[in-house]
């Protein structure tokens, strides 16, 4: 499946990386598919991008917000969230998402995963791998 798609991540927990590398690998996405947030290279007319977030709350850290605030439908047609965390700070970023980029789809269903600890392990079981490959498939059918 050839599809222009970013995975980017803000979080400290190795899990968080992993399931973004996981993505990458089970969707054979191109060499700076997978970033940090801020990323490395900027998006750039992204069919979809995913973002990986740990947060619990309302208060969004500066660098998550700022980053959100520049994704323009020239970036990134469609975004889609993967939250470690509550409903409280994927609503929060829904709320940057829709003020800024007002023509981007942003995709309904947030899938909410369990980050882990930030010093231990990372490892994915595979259950947890099906669960996301298949949000991931339910967003990629989606796609505006």
């Amino acid at each position: 499946m050839a599809i222009k798609m970013r995975v980017l991540y803000n979080s400290a927990k190795p899990k968080i990386k992993n399931i973004a590398n996981e993505i990458k690998a089970h969707y054979d996405l191109g060499v700076n598919a997978v970033d940090a947030i801020p990323p490395a290279y900027s998006c750039d007319k992204e069919r979809i991008v995913i973002l990986i977030l740990s947060a619990k709350g309302e208060h969004i850290e500066d660098s998550l917000r700022l980053f959100c605030q520049e994704l323009t439908k020239a970036r990134a047609q469609n975004i889609a969230l993967m939250v470690d965390g509550n409903d409280a700070a994927a609503n929060a970023v829904k709320k940057i998402l829709a003020e800024v980029a007002q023509n981007n789809a942003v995709y309904d269903e947030v899938l909410y995963i369990k980050g882990g600890l930030p010093i231990i392990g990372g490892s994915l079981k595979p259950e947890e791998k099906t669960a996301i490959f298949e949000w991931v498939d339910r967003v990629i059918a989606n796609l505006k």
